[in-house]
């Protein structure tokens, strides 16, 4: 493929993928997914490192904190830009669905989903689906955040999870959403989805008054000791206050 080739459709809709799953700092042409992506694509590895900074042009996070990307961006990268906003599930499978094409695979190889093992009774797309938009939050969630818990700042990979504020059996359209996620340990990620924690539109953690009252040192060293403190912010994709919003309002025990 010619070099000045205008970017198609589907490869800045996997292009755009790569940009939500690892984070800003890493988009270089040494990054390996970097470098993977630019095979699928047909691209050079500079060329893709060049289309991540593009999207990062977009990124109003980025602006905030003058981190302005590439400003050659084209139309198309708009575009794909705001399809993904408007439907965040319909473009995480698409952009899986692309790869597995592209590299002539089975959807379900591409995300290491052992379909000879499906529960009984489980509709085998649905299925798919559910674990490919699972898989893309997950990623997204630890690269906006850098793989760090926004509440202790552990860095453990393993003690990490993608928590959903708005929960993901409430709101089927933001599912995959990064904005509706946080990157949690597991520990209070299980307290914010059981409501003894949440996270106030202006970023600061609020602890519910039903352990506040605790007296109890553990209780104290990992809850009562971050009320009122700011989250550690994501670099880009930062949650939106609808989201933290309906977690204050519906899951917070108050």
């Amino acid at each position: 493929m010619p070099r000045n080739d205008l970017w198609t459709r589907e490869q800045t809709i996997i292009a755009f993928q790569l940009y939500c799953s690892i984070p800003f700092g890493q988009a270089h042409s040494r990054n390996k997914e970097v470098q993977r992506v630019a095979k699928i694509v047909g691209r050079t590895p500079s060329a893709v490192a060049r289309k991540l900074g593009n999207f990062g042009s977009l990124d109003p996070e980025l602006k905030k904190r003058g981190i302005v990307g590439l400003a050659n961006r084209s139309k198309l990268d708009e575009i794909i830009w705001d399809e993904f906003h408007a439907d965040w599930n319909k473009l995480a499978y698409q952009s899986v669905a692309l790869i597995a094409e592209k590299e002539r695979k089975q959807i379900e190889k591409v995300v290491n989903i052992d379909l000879d093992n499906l529960p009984k009774g489980k509709d085998k797309l649905r299925f798919v689906k559910t674990r490919i938009y699972q898989d893309f939050f997950r990623k997204a969630v630890f690269a906006e955040y850098e793989n760090t818990c926004c509440i202790t700042g552990i860095k453990i990979p393993e003690l990490l999870i993608a928590s959903h504020i708005k929960p993901w059996a409430v709101d089927e359209d933001c599912r995959t959403n990064p904005q509706n996620g946080l990157c949690l340990n597991a520990l209070h990620d299980r307290a914010f989805d059981k409501g003894y924690i949440t996270v106030l539109p202006n970023f600061k953690i609020l602890v519910s008054k039903h352990l506040d009252g605790v007296d109890d040192k553990t209780i104290k060293s990992f809850f009562i000791k971050y009320n009122n403190k700011s989250i550690i912010k994501p670099h880009k994709f930062v949650p939106e206050k609808q989201f933290l919003e309906y977690h204050n309002e519906k899951v917070f025990r108050k």
